[in-house]
């Protein structure tokens, strides 16, 4: 099991809500408050559990500035007070800054009894394993 410094421990708790404001946000038609709160929580949470130095270093890499750029951006439209359209720029930087993770998150998930079941069904499977052999470095 991975031991959690308390910053770490807090930062998962803050990462948790701020996907759980985001999620419920988008459920109640695009709130902007909710959003707003979902999005500060998401990147504060992501600064406590890899550091401060860690995600400058992960979003501001030369290769990704583009995918940064657009989720960024996303956030301050948000902020600003457009939530569909920053979501929508939100979630397409969130899949370019994050896609290398996507091979280990489906092998993972592939694991679990139920949700590896889920996922070798007919029409998804060809789905998930495009996006599972994704050869991109993180």
């Amino acid at each position: 099991m991975i031991s959690l410094s308390d910053t770490q421990k807090i930062g998962m708790g803050l990462t948790g809500f701020g996907v759980f404001f985001l999620f419920f946000g988008m459920i109640l038609f695009f709130d902007k408050a909710l959003l707003a709160i979902g999005n500060v929580l998401f990147v504060a949470g992501l600064a406590f559990v890899i550091g401060l130095e860690r995600t400058f270093r992960f979003f501001f890499q030369k290769h990704k500035m583009k995918a940064t750029g657009f989720f960024l951006g996303g956030v301050l439209i948000v902020l600003i007070g457009w939530p569909l359209i920053g979501m929508i720029l939100e979630i397409y930087g969130f899949f370019l800054l994050f896609r290398g993770f996507f091979p280990v998150v489906i092998g993972f998930i592939r694991r679990v009894p139920v949700l590896g079941s889920l996922l070798n069904l007919p029409g998804i499977s060809s789905l998930v394993d495009k996006v599972g052999e994704s050869n991109n470095m993180v």
